[in-house]
């Protein structure tokens, strides 16, 4: 079948990309069982594609709270038997591999000081309820923002759990983000982590993971993003770092319409959103002429998203 209409147009193909989404839902291949603490994660992007195709209303009610359910099983309550040694380790988990012992008294304590929350399956996981339409009632705010409190590490970044991990700018948004959802800002310093982020800013004034580190199309969404939701954007830039940074984004744009995540790099048609939404709001004609066509033009691009390798 032809991707294109009669008139030369490219086609997007919206119910199959529904069914796509609508069966990630119910299965994904065996191939990804590697993915199985990130299923948070998993279920997040395939909720945010429904939403953005308009087919929410798919989703039967008792999927939806089948799906809700299942969401808030996996959000960690800490031990009221050791409040102080259980500090930060609310949020949720990406996945049910370890919450399937909580529910035996005689491994319990055995396994809680390795149980703790992940930054961005909690993000995901507050996205995902409020995408289903849920009230977030039974979240545990208290709990969330003790755990993202103690991911800040002293430059202003944030651990992804903890004992320890990467700590750059992903998390960071994911920080920021959940913050926002729970309109409460008092588990971010606010001040170390605009710095982090400003202390992040390549020669180019885009900006890297961290700093010292090579600016990259993903990570200045993350920057450009956290600054917004912190209410930092306009104070935090001057003209000249927002002219320089807008001009590192717009030439990302290459030859064949598609958008790169650095220089010299093939275009990808991820960062169609990390470079198209660091931008957002403004008119960029370059970018806006040819950027369909050349999502659509994508290879791998099948009859849902990417082809699973």
């Amino acid at each position: 079948m032809s991707d294109k209409c009669g008139s030369g147009e490219y086609k997007f193909l919206r119910k199959r990309h529904i069914k796509f989404l609508q069966r990630c839902l119910q299965v994904i291949p065996f191939s990804v069982v590697n993915f199985d603490t990130s299923r948070m994660t998993v279920l997040f992007f395939t909720l945010s594609g429904l939403d953005l195709l308009d087919a929410l209303d798919e989703l039967g009610e008792n999927e939806r709270k089948n799906i809700i359910d299942w969401i808030y099983s996996l959000q960690i309550i800490p031990l009221k038997s050791s409040v102080t040694d259980n500090e930060g380790k609310g949020g949720f988990r990406g996945g049910s591999s370890l919450a399937s012992c909580r529910s035996s008294e005689e491994y319990l304590e055995n396994i809680d000081s390795f149980d703790c929350g992940h930054i961005t399956m909690t993000y995901t996981a507050l996205a995902s309820l409020l995408i289903l339409g849920d009230d977030l009632s039974r979240i545990n705010k208290k709990s969330i923002l003790a755990h993202v409190a103690a991911l800040q590490c002293q430059d202003g970044s944030f651990f992804s759990t903890l004992g320890g991990s990467e700590n750059d700018m992903r998390f960071m948004y994911c920080a920021a983000t959940i913050c926002y959802i729970l309109q409460d800002f008092s588990a971010i310093n606010v001040d170390l982590a605009t710095k982090y982020i400003l202390n992040s800013m390549s020669y180019e004034c885009a900006l890297g993971q961290g700093i010292y580190l090579e600016a990259h199309g993903g990570s200045s969404y993350c920057a450009i993003a956290t600054l917004q939701l912190m209410g930092k954007l306009e104070s935090a830039l001057s003209h000249s770092q927002r002219h320089r940074l807008i001009r590192w984004l717009v030439n990302r744009q290459s030859e064949g319409g598609g958008l790169q995540g650095r220089p010299n790099k093939p275009p990808d048609t991820c960062y169609t959103f990390w470079i198209g939404a660091s931008l957002e709001g403004k008119s960029y004609p370059r970018i806006k002429g040819s950027l369909t066509v050349a999502v659509l033009e994508e290879p791998k691009l099948k009859s849902g998203f990417y082809a699973l390798a």
